[in-house]
């Protein structure tokens, strides 16, 4: 314990054993050992104490569309990473459309990387795409260590990264799986789609009536069948439509190999206070009414559902008219997601330990990040400090994404990030945050 570099204290740390006070030891970034918060110090060893603020490990976001290169007036690395450690976040994983290139290629990894060195605040690791055509590409992609593939069953937004149909979808799926890889998928039935009533004008009602939860149903349903037949690993983007759990609980049970996301807009926001014209709400799958909004949180407590991620997909503020039908759908609420979720978590009964569940432990398991998500020796020191029972008032100006654009303007949210740290030092300091640090991550 001599050359331990670094003692971090408080009377609430959230370790995988549970919540407990103690001293939290650190050399070269990494944990050494979560020890008794009396615990004597080492000899040369600097102490910080957070007192009753918690210490909790640095959140894991694998679903953030960073936009650069190519859409860097929508956001970029500078921006996006900043964003994230203000929000306790230590590392998220890119997705591979609305940069210009797609990452469909290993060529195209290497020009994002390159792009993303030196403005990286926090650990960033890729996803790679899958599109009609590039088969060929995911093996090298795999080899260059993105964390799996993203594809879209519906139009994506962007001509650059089309769908795939259902006979691209097994071929992709399949050479995916032939090397074990994983496929994330946003799960829309086009056909669904395209017989809804079409959207145009300022009303909430007619957009989500755009996008029906049978597309989502189908989607998933489709997907559940196609895994199991190919053994392969599958991943359900954004979670909306609670209609299908029961259906994910039953493919689980099977042994088929799924795993679900949702995020913080679908599990804090109601189709119900949605104004028309505001197109700050728009994302696709769509925010649904209340009943659903409960629904999805019994899927958190019961395990079908197994992680909360971010899905920020941000846009310049001309791009967001008050027409649902023309205004881009995406949140951006990087820097938000934990009070966000805290807020209404503490609401519902939930424990911050069944936060740092869903929003470290199981994003940083479903890539495979063993490093991250948790305090525990042999980790990366990655940590956030919340005040948990302060609250705040979301001033959009006092974001660090570049668009000052949120679907939670003039809420009031408990739980304040004092400060965030990676691999053992501090990186955000009540907002103030230090030079880039990050490091550009590899599948293991």
């Amino acid at each position: 314990m001599s050359d331990v570099q670094l003692v971090l204290r408080s009377t609430r740390v959230i370790t995988p054993e549970g919540t407990r006070a103690a001293s939290v030891t650190v050399k070269d970034g990494k944990i050494v050992a979560v020890l008794p918060y009396e615990a004597s110090v080492p000899a040369g060893a600097r102490v910080e104490d957070f007192g009753d603020d918690v210490l909790l490990p640095g959140l894991v976001d694998t679903h953030v569309h960073v936009n650069d290169p190519g859409r860097t007036e929508w956001e970029g690395f500078w921006t996006a990473t900043r964003a994230a450690a203000a929000g306790g976040i230590t590392t998220l994983v890119d997705m591979p459309l609305n940069s210009l290139p797609p990452t469909t290629t290993a060529e195209n990894l290497d020009i994002k990387r390159d792009v993303a060195r030196p403005k990286a605040h926090i650990d960033v690791g890729f996803w790679g795409g899958a599109i009609p055509g590039n088969v060929k590409d995911l093996r090298p992609l795999y080899d260059a260590g993105v964390f799996g593939f993203k594809c879209f069953l519906s139009p994506s937004g962007v001509d650059e990264f089309p769908q795939l149909d259902q006979e691209q979808l097994a071929a992709a799926l399949g050479e995916i799986a032939g090397f074990d890889g994983l496929l994330i998928v946003h799960a829309e039935d086009p056909g669904h789609l395209e017989s809804a009533p079409p959207v145009s004008g300022p009303k909430y009602a007619d957009f989500l009536a755009s996008r029906p939860r049978v597309s989502e149903n189908d989607a998933i349903a489709g997907l559940i069948t196609l895994a199991k037949r190919l053994d392969a690993r599958v991943h359900v983007l954004h979670l909306s439509s609670s209609d299908a759990l029961p259906l994910i609980a039953a493919a689980k049970a099977e042994g088929v190999k799924l795993t679900v996301e949702t995020c913080p807009h679908f599990l804090t926001l109601t189709a119900e206070e949605i104004p028309d014209g505001a197109t700050e709400f728009k994302c696709c799958p769509p925010i649904r009414e209340s009943a659903n909004q409960d629904a999805l949180w019994q899927g958190l407590a019961d395990g079908t559902i197994d992680c909360i991620v971010s899905d920020h997909s941000p846009s310049t503020t001309d791009l967001k008219t008050p027409d649902f039908g023309n205004a881009w759908g995406g949140i951006s609420s990087l820097q938000l997601g934990l009070p966000a979720i805290w807020t209404a978590a503490r609401s519902r009964g939930h424990s911050l330990e069944d936060v740092v569940r869903w929003m470290a432990a199981a994003p940083a398991a479903l890539v495979g990040l063993d490093q991250k998500g948790a305090i525990a020796p042999g980790r990366d020191a990655d940590f956030a400090v919340l005040a948990p029972d302060e609250t705040f008032t979301v001033d959009p100006a006092a974001l660090q994404h570049r668009n000052k654009i949120t679907a939670y303007a003039g809420k009031t949210l408990h739980g304040v990030v004092r400060s965030t740290w990676l691999r053992g030092q501090k990186i955000n300091d009540a907002g103030d945050l230090s030079d880039p640090a990050g490091e550009l991550l590899v599948r293991d």
